[in-house]
């Protein structure tokens, strides 16, 4: 009887130990690639509509190839962005190459969950303010690069980001003074 209340106790540590460590493991499996050196934008080049950031000379930005693991409840930032011509995103979208309309609920994804545009034109579910909302993956919240006129002179993204249009924003019931920043999680619709 000790030899088995030794050996399920033996067990029992051992499943702790490998489940701490596979946590840890996976918390460190998206650390930043590298860092870019910020250029100052040439004037009136970065949109900073939405607030959105513009670089800074010789800032050192963190860019990263991953993001954190998907999963049912997927940790993010939900941040603010206009997808039309002249908004702060920058070009047209990744997916289609086409702009779009900010009444529309789509977003972009950092590099990571972006995954090689495999999530492209498909929808994932937001949850966030007590509500949530599916919204279209209709481009790229560059994670790998930035601080130039393809990225509209502004940091590469963080690696958690999903960058939402203002419909996402009223689909949560956001107030107008309360949105571009606010934590969130998604899911794979």
């Amino acid at each position: 009887m000790r030899n088995q209340a030794l050996s399920l106790l033996l067990f029992l540590l051992l499943s702790v130990l490998i489940m701490t460590l596979s946590l840890k493991a996976e918390a460190q499996s998206c650390k930043s690639s590298g860092k870019i050196k910020g250029k100052k934008p040439p004037k009136d080049q970065c949109n900073q509509g939405n607030d959105s950031e513009c670089c800074e000379e010789g800032k050192y930005y963190n860019i990263y190839k991953c993001s954190p693991k998907v999963s049912a409840r997927t940790k993010a930032i939900l941040t603010l962005n206009g997808f039309g011509p002249g908004a702060d995103g920058g070009g047209p979208s990744e997916c289609d190459n086409k702009y779009h309309s900010d009444d529309t609920p789509i977003v972009a994804l950092s590099t990571g969950w972006f995954n090689n545009m495999k999530r492209c034109l498909k929808n994932v579910t937001i949850y966030g303010n007590g509500k949530s909302v599916n919204a279209m993956v209709v481009d790229e919240c560059d994670s790998t690069m930035g601080c130039d006129k393809d990225h509209d002179y502004q940091p590469p993204c963080d690696n958690n980001i999903v960058d939402a249009s203002r419909a996402v924003w009223e689909a949560l019931g956001v107030p107008k003074n309360d949105r571009g920043y606010m934590d969130i999680h998604w899911s794979d619709a």
